[in-house]
Formats: C-alpha cells, structure tokens, sequence
C-alpha cells in the first residue's frame, strides 16, 4: 500500500507492516497444550482480556477469546512453515495452529494524532489510562471488525481482514486529511512508497 503522512503539532503517519507473520492458536490457558505452545513461542499465552504478551516490536501474542490467541511478528515476513513448529508441538494434544498470515493485515497509524483519528471511527475509550500500551481489542473501526492493538504512547495497530484492507486505509486516510493528509488518491500517486521514506 501506499503510505499516508500529515505533519505538524498532530502529525500522524499510516503505513503497513508488509507480510507480518500471524499464527492463530488454539488452546485452554493453563492446559498442557498451552504449555507446549508458551514453550515453542517463548512468550505467555495472555492471562487476561486485552493483554498482549512478547515484544510489540517481534513476536507478541493477542487474546481474542478465552481459549484463542493470535500470535504476531512484525519483526520478519512470513515464510512457508511458520506454524510449523506450534504444530508439532501439539502433536497429540487438543488445540490448533494455524497459518493466519494472509487472512489479516498489520497497518500502523502513529503520531500526535494517531488517537484523535481513531477517536473518529472506533467506539472505544482510547484515553491512556484505560487502553494503555500494550492492550489489544476486537472492536469495529467504521462498520468493519478490526483487531486494534496500541504498542506504543503514539502508535497503533490496526488489523483488518486483508479483503477489507484497501476500505480501512482509505478511511484512516480520510480521517488523517483534517491534519493535513492528502487524499489518499493523492497519496498513491505521488508516494508508491514503503514507511521508511516517511520515517
């Protein structure tokens, strides 16, 4: 995709992590299975709604139920086999590991005014001292289910499904045009670039 900036005092900053791998997991937490997936991820299954487990910046894990979470890296692309290793370490145990990498796709809008443009179109309250950094959330971004994580003070994630990916951005990126965005029609033309060149 094409990346979106606006600048200024409220500057904010769309782009994609390209490829990110996504595995979908299946296990009772505090079960056998769910040991054996803590042991090959390296990471806690998340104990509690809304908690996100690891590195928000490698591989980290989201709680979407009771008993189902979605590991993330945005530290790598997805290679065949990534679900692999979960996979066997189920081998014989109730539970599921499944390659979700092109089922969703990661964007990241950050800046000052990263929030204020989400304010606009989730029914979430996004103040800091009730979704801090860290937590992740299924919620509806405009009329679209999205997962929507906050990894840092100033940036988000927001994952939709990968067939309403192109819909999403151009609504953040309508949203951003009040802080000085262009319209992303503008953005594709002008900027068929990847998120470093607006780093």
């Amino acid at each position: 995709m094409a990346a979106a900036a606006a600048d200024g005092p409220r500057a904010v900053t769309l782009h994609e992590h390209e490829f990110a791998v996504q595995i979908g997991l299946r296990a009772a937490p505090g079960s056998a299975s769910a040991r054996a997936l803590e042991t090959v991820l390296g990471v806690p299954l998340p104990g509690v709604h809304g908690e996100v487990t690891g590195d928000p910046d490698g591989l980290h894990v989201l709680r979407l139920a009771p008993d189902e979470f979605l590991a993330v890296d945005v530290s790598r692309r997805q290679r065949p086999g990534d679900a692999t290793p979960c996979q066997d370490a189920l081998e014989g145990l109730p539970g599921q590991a499944v390659d979700l990498s092109a089922n969703r796709t990661v964007l990241v809008l950050k800046g000052p005014g990263a929030r204020a443009v989400l304010d606009k179109s989730v029914a979430l309250d996004l103040r800091p001292r009730v979704f801090g950094v860290g937590r992740a959330e299924a919620t509806l971004l405009s009329t679209v289910p999205v997962l929507l994580m906050r990894s840092g003070e100033e940036t988000w994630r927001v994952l939709p499904r990968a067939s309403f990916a192109e819909h999403v951005v151009r609504w953040l990126a309508d949203g951003m045009t009040e802080y000085g965005s262009a319209c992303p029609e503008e953005e594709s033309a002008a900027r068929s670039v990847r998120p470093a060149q607006f780093a």
